[in-house]
């Protein structure tokens, strides 16, 4: 294998091959119109991930989740019954949204226009002079949207589901339920925006290649002699998913601060103190959510669309328990100001690749074998583009004669 040495075996290029080798075109990276036809091809296709169980621990506890590329806005509700459930944040009298607060915890729901009130369960409960408007208040219930969860973790379709979650995720619904956050029950925030196309950003952190240049020190640990570009040991597929292990530097030298710290981390995160199968496992998952399955450092993150050529990164780290002592406190916020100082060593490049785009200079970018990951997620993206404009054809009707028209 090209920039490897005897002590590191990986993937070879000829196993990943089957990807494909050619350039791939620039114009997805930074084109409105390639991005409108993601929004709906990709975006209201996809299983979303959008939050976790431990943000609803009660009956009527809600977070409010907004889609900016489809123009949504998703209220996420737990019913008096336990289940969770998903509503377009929307009154079905005349369209006002219902809830402001990103969280909170209500027995009802009710607008600020007309005081139309909705249950946990979506059910229309009451509206003022509600016999004047012939009809029935099951028909006004709000509109539901498909949820599913999977380790812990909360996912929405806001299309017409051809799979749930877990057949859709194959085998790695059985590797997230193992992951640390199926254990969460608390969690660290952060979130940004940046002048990058989703995908941009996201394949940033889907390739090792920049690691010695972009985070000489920060990136250490997965780095070294061996191998100097810190590429993955293995990687997988199942249909638009894909995973990858972790090469881990065997003489890291960590700087005594940083042992400590994740050290305690890792005690703090699995209920049995131990690193667990996957703790050198990344997901990604379909189309915009990858997560670690490191106990020192659960991270997830989410990069939504805003548009051609912006986007927010949601970034989380899972936590089981209080911080109910300082070592516990101590451990998590470094973690944190850790995961914020690399992904500051990384915002910069990612928007010089984006300015440099924007321009037009290039038809085409290169991916090599070892950033296998970025190219499968392009022809996943690719792959739905051309069903979805293959399918508006079919559906175009015929052209309408003026006459015809004017009938």
């Amino acid at each position: 294998m090209h920039g490897e040495r005897p002590g590191f075996q990986g993937m070879s290029d000829d196993s990943l091959a089957w990807l494909g080798t050619a350039p791939i075109p620039a114009a997805p990276y930074h084109d409105p119109t390639w991005f409108d036809l993601e929004r709906e091809a990709v975006f209201r296709r996809s299983w979303l991930q959008v939050g976790h169980v431990c943000e609803l621990p009660d009956s009527g506890s809600f977070i409010r989740r907004e889609i900016e590329a489809l123009n949504v806005s998703l209220l996420i509700v737990r019913g008096r019954d336990g289940e969770i459930r998903a509503f377009h944040n929307v009154c079905t009298h005349r369209g006002t949204q219902l809830v402001e607060e990103e969280s909170g915890r209500r027995g009802t729901f009710s607008c600020p226009y007309h005081r139309w009130s909705f249950g946990t369960d979506g059910a229309l409960l009451a509206a003022p002079d509600f016999d004047r408007f012939f009809v029935d208040k099951a028909d006004c219930a709000l509109p539901r949207v498909a949820l599913d969860i999977c380790g812990g973790l909360i996912f929405v379709h806001l299309g017409t589901p051809d799979k749930g979650l877990r057949d859709d995720l194959g085998p790695y619904a059985t590797m997230l339920d193992g992951f640390p956050a199926a254990q969460a029950t608390t969690f660290s925030e952060y979130v940004y925006e940046i002048d990058a196309n989703w995908k941009l950003t996201y394949d940033n952190f889907q390739e090792n290649y920049h690691l010695r240049f972009i985070h000489p020190r920060s990136g250490a640990p997965a780095v070294g002699e061996d191998n100097p570009f810190g590429y993955p040991v293995k990687m997988g597929f199942h249909g638009p998913h894909r995973t990858q292990t972790i090469w881990t530097n065997p003489a890291p030298a960590p700087k005594p601060v940083q042992a400590q710290s994740f050290g305690r981390a890792a005690r703090f995160t699995m209920a049995d103190g131990t690193a667990g199968p996957h703790s050198r496992d990344y997901l990604a998952l379909f189309p915009n959510f990858f997560i670690l399955g490191s106990p020192a450092q659960p991270f997830s993150h989410t990069v939504w669309p805003i548009d051609a050529r912006r986007s927010r990164g949601v970034i989380r780290l899972y936590w089981k328990g209080k911080d109910d002592c300082a070592s516990r406190r101590y451990a998590r916020e470094y973690a944190m100001a850790s995961a914020r100082d690399i992904h500051a060593e990384d915002r910069d490049v990612i928007e010089a690749g984006q300015r440099g785009l924007n321009s037009g200079a290039l038809k085409h970018i290169h991916f090599q074998a070892q950033e296998a990951l970025c190219r499968h997620l392009f022809n996943a993206v690719g792959e739905r583009v051309q069903a979805y404009r293959a399918e508006r054809a079919s559906a175009t009707p015929p052209p309408v004669s003026r006459a015809e028209a004017m009938a």
